[in-house]
């Protein structure tokens, strides 16, 4: 199956020029001034090794119905519909406008797969006005230059993220990798113990630490064996509040941390005990969980914690309201200065890390979705009664299901999230993040579907 990509953004950032750019010829008309495109055009996309089905859109503007603008949006919405991944442009010379606000958060409605653009980049004031594009809460903006061909290399290491799991030999099966050290990280706010932990592991002061705060300022990797197992173990800066970062270094420290998180199979997230989950604690824990990271909680100095019950039930009251989405995340209580719990904390990488890794058989999760429907079918919409006709599983790393049904725009987010609480219960998923694409269309496994 080859995936589809839509090229999305306000008029004039540059879409067609990426367009050509992306499909080796000039294919769309590129022209300064906005809205030259309006209808969406088609091509085969290359980048590397990886090949797709290129959709370069119009302009997106805010318009009033019965418009030329509201057609022209019309026909981008419908380019959205039918593709997998967005590739969200912004002109990084002119930063981030009100109107980019506005369309990344109707991005973020659509729940599809999205990856920032800062184009124009071939400058130092457009390289600047990249930063911007965190603002959008789409993650690490990627800078490139479609004019000049700059940046290509992290756009085609971003797609091949994104597109894992539709780039498949067989219909909707994918191959997981699983070779190498299993890639760990340490992440959490400055000053709570992520450097004394790493130290506490490898058993040498690999790290330099302090009671000062913001001492790590590179992603530091460092390869050890724990029992026979490999494991490439990262120490990164500690992440504040991004309203609150504004030295250039610290930026650049916060990018790094950023990075590895993505690049980690699992993040042990380290908490300070004895204040237990702050805000920032859990923007950093649904970061992790949006990047489809197995996640496991360290919470360090409790030692130092006078009501241990107390804590414990804040620290998992916290989790379930504010994470619902992950149940049963593992969590650990420890003292990286006196090394106490260290190996329960590796049981629970280890252990969380086979469940990321886990396959269901088609046949099983097939019978489970009968009963489940048959037990709580889901509402009808527009009185008409909604079949749920086949699952399979994608691809593990996290585990990605695809649930088959006649119109997916129709499935609520509650049914959905019944449907992701069932598959934990199941078989016992406990604690990573799945992920179920809705998808229109019959078994494909059925001759002639």
């Amino acid at each position: 199956m080859t995936a589809t990509v839509a090229i999305i953004g306000r008029p004039n950032v540059g879409k067609s020029t990426l367009f050509n750019r992306l499909v080796g010829k000039r294919l769309a008309i590129v022209e300064r001034t906005p809205g030259v495109t309006r209808d969406w055009q088609e091509g085969t996309g290359r980048l590397g090794e990886l090949e797709f089905r290129l959709l370069d859109t119009p302009g997106l503007e805010e318009a009033r119905a019965g418009t030329i603008e509201a057609a022209i949006r019309a026909q981008a919405e419908a380019a959205l519909a039918q593709s997998d991944v967005a590739l969200m442009l912004f002109d990084a010379r002119a930063g981030v406008t009100p109107l980019d606000g506005h369309f990344a958060g109707w991005l973020r409605e659509s729940g599809i797969s999205v990856i920032v653009i800062a184009n124009k980049c071939e400058s130092s004031a457009g390289k600047a006005g990249a930063l911007e594009g965190f603002s959008l809460g789409l993650g690490d903006p990627v800078m490139v230059s479609a004019e000049h061909g700059i940046g290509m290399e992290g756009l085609s290491d971003a797609l091949r993220e994104a597109l894992a799991p539709f780039e498949t030999d067989a219909p909707w099966e994918v191959a997981d990798e699983d070779s190498g050290p299993l890639r760990l990280a340490v992440v959490g706010r400055p000053n709570v113990g992520k450097s004394t932990l790493v130290n506490g592991l490898i058993g040498t002061e690999r790290m330099v630490t302090g009671p000062e705060p913001g001492i790590t300022r590179d992603a530091v990797p460092v390869d050890w064996d724990y029992g026979g197992r490999a494991v490439r173990l990262v120490d990164t800066a500690g992440l504040r509040r991004r309203a609150n970062v504004t030295e250039r270094l610290e930026r650049l420290s916060v990018t790094e941390t950023e990075r590895a998180i993505r690049l980690a199979e699992l993040v042990v997230l380290v908490v300070d005990a004895t204040v237990m989950l702050e805000r920032q604690d859990l923007a950093i824990a649904r970061k992790v969980v949006e990047e489809g990271r197995a996640l496991v909680i360290a919470a360090n100095k409790w030692d130092l914690v006078d009501d241990p019950d107390g804590a414990l039930s804040k620290l998992h009251d916290r989790l379930e309201t504010s994470l619902p989405q992950v149940k049963g995340i593992a969590t650990v209580t420890l003292s990286a200065l006196t090394g106490r719990n260290l190996d329960r904390l590796m049981a629970a990488v280890f252990k969380t890390y086979e469940l990321w890794n886990t396959r269901i058989p088609t046949g099983e999760l097939n019978r489970w979705l009968e009963a489940l429907v048959s037990r709580h079918p889901p509402p009808a919409a527009g009185g008409r009664r909604m079949r749920l006709r086949y699952i399979t599983q994608a691809k593990a790393r996290p585990p990605t299901f695809i649930l088959f049904t006649g119109r997916p725009q129709r499935v609520s987010a509650s049914y959905l999230r019944y449907l992701e609480n069932g598959l934990r219960d199941a078989f016992g998923l406990a604690g990573v993040p799945l992920r179920v694409i809705l998808r229109a269309g019959r078994n494909p496994y059925v001759e002639g579907a």
